[in-house]
């Protein structure tokens, strides 16, 4: 999808926060933020992906204050929570198919832009669909083949896991990370960080430092196996924002909550729905 006007104040406060766990001294900030800020300006229209807006941004903050991983320490408190909170909402529902998706939809609504208390009653909330093609990609999953899992927030790979592992049992899955850090997007770092790097089975990167996926910038191995792939499992809202804009092709399943107005719009669905729709 592309930007709509309602996406300049969320980029700018992405800039602002992304400013603020990056630098240190105030004179850092002072100047990355104008460079951000002016970035967005520059770069804001609504012929473009959020994403790649995002990415500019990102980019002239991390090279200003030279932090390549300004949201480290969050993405660390997210996977602490989330190892907890998997243990305690998880066990015992290893085999169900509905339980293990609506598990990994579950773990997409850690979202740094929320107040912890926020995100706790959050979590407590049971996962009903309001778009819901679950039961036509399991019987695509039960056909075998290749299944490209594109991952999302470092904190839900501990609610991916149990999915993963169930998913492996039809088809080859390949576990999807970011090449380098990029807001609270999951890399290998942070997976070997989480120690979970020997539970996905095969993992590659986009090759990109990219929100969701910018086929301008992306591996030539990432494009080649997104290409092949007889499906695609896609979490979280960058997905959605950069792969909606390519046409619907009936393999690429998308699993997110919409945390913003834009994206639900896009949908069709309320603020803060759940969505499991192929596409």
């Amino acid at each position: 999808m592309k930007a709509v006007k309602a996406c300049y104040e969320c980029l700018k406060r992405l800039a602002c926060q992304a400013v603020d766990l990056a630098a240190v001294s105030e004179d850092a900030k002072r100047r990355a933020q104008a460079v951000a800020i002016a970035v967005l300006d520059n770069s804001f229209s609504l012929d473009e992906m959020t994403i790649v807006i995002a990415s500019r941004i990102h980019h002239v903050i991390k090279t200003i204050t030279s932090n390549p991983d300004p949201y480290r320490e969050m993405k660390n408190r997210e996977v602490e929570l989330a190892s907890q909170w998997h243990r305690e909402i998880g066990s015992g529902h290893e085999d169900d198919y509905d339980t293990c998706l609506r598990l990994a939809a579950l773990g997409n609504t850690i979202d740094f832009f929320k107040p912890y208390d926020v995100l706790v009653e959050e979590l407590k909330r049971p996962v009903q669909f309001t778009i819901d093609h679950s039961r036509k990609f399991e019987e695509m999953l039960k056909q075998g083949g290749n299944l490209l899992y594109l991952a999302d927030n470092a904190g839900e790979a501990f609610f991916d896991l149990h999915f993963v592992k169930l998913l492996s049992r039809w088809c080859n899955v390949t576990y999807v990370v970011k090449e380098k850090p990029v807001q609270n997007d999951i890399t290998m770092d942070d997976l070997k960080r989480a120690g979970l790097e020997s539970e996905f089975g095969r993992i590659i990167t986009t090759g990109t430092a990219t929100p969701g996926i910018d086929f301008k910038v992306a591996s030539p191995e990432f494009t080649h196996e997104y290409e092949t792939a007889d499906l695609v499992f896609a979490k979280g809202m960058g997905y959605w924002e950069s792969l909606s804009e390519l046409p619907a092709v009936g393999r690429v399943f998308h699993c997110l909550m919409t945390k913003c107005q834009p994206v639900s719009d896009s949908l069709g669905v309320p603020l803060n729905s759940y969505v499991s729709m192929l596409r």
